[in-house]
């Protein structure tokens, strides 16, 4: 893979991340990141994969519409960091909706068959 061919497949890694967001296909959120991914949010301990399952399945049945620009992204050999601005609305089941934006900073690692996932994610949306 070419660094262009690797800078689509992160392009279409977030893509694939958002619209499954919104589908709230958290099995296909799930496989877009390594086993070992850490997240950072604040005023949380960092947290792993488990953890964002947990979350993503008490929020089973609220609606998401969001969008995520990149703004920045390099490749590294076999990391690349992005920097991400994120807009999110979440919608509970019953409840008002609750809109969120900020930066984010990941790291992505492309795995042996040559797939990129998210490895460490620090996320300032609030």
């Amino acid at each position: 893979m070419t660094t262009s061919d690797d800078e689509q497949a992160i392009r279409r890694l977030v893509d694939d991340w958002m619209a499954a967001s919104k589908a709230r296909d958290a099995e296909k959120v799930l496989s877009l990141m390594a086993d070992d991914v850490l997240f950072t949010v604040p005023g949380q301990q960092p947290f792993g994969k488990n953890a964002f399952r947990a979350t993503s399945e008490a929020m089973k049945g609220a609606e998401m519409e969001g969008t995520a620009e990149i703004l920045e992204l390099e490749i590294c050999g076999d990391r690349a960091w992005l920097r991400n601005f994120i807009e999110v609305t979440l919608t509970p089941p019953g409840g008002a909706a609750v809109r969120r934006s900020g930066y984010t900073l990941s790291i992505l690692r492309k795995e042996p068959d040559g797939r990129w996932v998210l490895f460490r994610d620090a996320n300032l949306v609030s």
